[in-house]
């Protein structure tokens, strides 16, 4: 009798080569998933992540499997979130945001850390030793453009030529980067501004009452989770405030808002997805480069035009990648 048929007659399990006895062998990877925000936005970019990594050829529950920690948009408990996460060794960490990433930073030096940040350089602050070769356990998608800002006001300037009060919803926790980038588009411009700051989404309707009673014309919402994880909401308060607003997600432009510019959200966290994807082949994130969004998208609701009584120049609509109507 052959060795292989002893074993299976006296019951010890036969693999069918060290490929597969590898297979069984191997946990599923842990991906550590940190949001600011709240449970109903998570558990959707969750699934956009999950996306992303799929087409990189890995399955959800055999070959990865998720431990989430959200923070209810209280920045606070970021940091004992992360340091959970970390202390359950999880084989990579996604951050995203500014204030998930600086506590996924202080929680780890070791675990690679894959951030998605739209108000850094990372660079400048120190985070990356270069875009090329960010150097350390950090990398991710990054996108610090100061001239989106004149770029936003070139668009509400165009819809609105008498733009003159523009209201700035802005999220302390991302840091000064856009603040600082928008006042300075203003200033030549004459646009007076008018800054809100919000905390949470239950700051949002306050904001709208703030800006109306000020006489804003329009209303910018700077890059934060607190807005692209409510464009709904925001759109809504927009239309119920008659104030055009203006985004830099497309979602706010789809949920009613009358104009966005900047990255897809859904495509942002398939990206990440991707560069989670090659961290579980196994490269390094000292040596994966910083990317940028793949795509930057003009969106213009023109439903919600008319509604305010806006008339989008023909010009400014064919430049448009997506019309709402």
């Amino acid at each position: 009798m052959r060795r292989r048929d002893v074993l299976a007659a006296i019951g010890v399990p036969v693999l069918a080569s060290p490929i597969a006895a590898l297979a069984q062998q191997r946990k599923p990877a842990v991906i550590g998933f940190l949001h600011p925000g709240s449970d109903p936005t998570v558990s959707v970019r969750v699934q956009q992540l999950a996306e992303g990594i799929r087409e990189k050829g890995y399955a959800e529950n055999r070959d990865f499997v998720w431990l989430i920690r959200w923070a209810d948009f209280k920045s606070e408990r970021l940091g004992a979130l992360a340091a959970e996460l970390a202390s359950n060794q999880v084989t990579v960490l996604v951050a995203a945001a500014r204030a998930a990433e600086e506590a996924a930073r202080s929680a780890t030096t070791v675990i690679p850390i894959v951030a998605l940040d739209l108000e850094t350089d990372p660079v400048a602050a120190g985070l990356v030793a270069s875009l090329a070769r960010p150097g350390g356990n950090l990398t991710g998608i990054f996108f610090d453009f100061p001239e989106i800002s004149a770029k936003w006001l070139q668009l509400l300037g165009e819809a609105l030529p008498g733009l003159r009060r523009l209201a700035i919803l802005y999220d302390p926790a991302v840091g000064v980067l856009q603040m600082t980038a928008i006042k300075a588009a203003a200033a030549p411009l004459g646009i007076e501004l008018q800054m809100l700051e919000v905390n949470g989404p239950a700051d949002m309707a306050a904001s709208f009452d703030a800006a109306q009673r000020n006489g804003a014309q329009a209303i910018m919402a700077l890059s934060s989770p607190i807005f692209g994880g409510n464009a709904e909401r925001l759109a809504d308060l927009a239309i119920t405030h008659r104030i055009p607003g203006l985004s830099l997600f497309p979602e706010f432009a789809r949920a009613g808002g009358l104009m966005a510019y900047g990255p897809d959200i859904a495509d942002l966290y398939r990206q990440v997805g991707g560069i989670v994807g090659k961290v579980l082949d196994g490269r390094p994130p000292a040596d994966l480069p910083i990317e940028r969004p793949a795509r930057i998208r003009l969106a213009i609701n023109l439903k919600t035009a008319t509604a305010l009584g806006v008339t989008i120049p023909l010009p400014l609509l064919a430049r448009a990648d997506e019309v709402i109507e």
